[in-house]
C-alpha cells in the first residue's frame, strides 16, 4: 500500500512541475505517462567518471521528456 501511494503522489507532482504546459500528457492516465516517459528506449553510458543516458532519436516523445528532465534537475533543492 506505501508503495502505491508514494507512485501516485510522484505521478501527481510530474504532472504539476514537469507537465503542466503540454496538455497531451497533463491530462493523460497514468498508464499513458509510464508508456510515452517512463519505458524510453535508451543507452546508458559511464566515462571519466559521468554516466550519460544517450535517447533513441526516432522515439516520438524524445523531445518530451528532454524537456522534463531539464525542468526536473532545475528545481530547487529542498533544505
Amino acid at each position: 500500500m506505501p508503495a502505491a501511494m508514494i507512485a501516485a503522489d510522484l505521478d501527481a507532482w510530474t504532472r504539476l512541475l514537469l507537465l503542466h504546459d503540454e496538455p497531451e500528457l497533463a491530462a493523460a492516465e497514468p498508464e499513458t505517462i509510464r508508456m510515452k516517459l517512463y519505458h524510453l528506449p535508451a543507452r546508458l553510458t559511464a566515462h571519466a567518471r559521468r554516466r550519460t543516458l544517450h535517447l533513441d532519436r526516432s522515439w516520438p516523445w524524445a523531445a518530451a521528456f528532454t524537456i522534463d528532465w531539464q525542468r526536473a534537475t532545475q528545481l530547487p533543492a529542498l533544505t
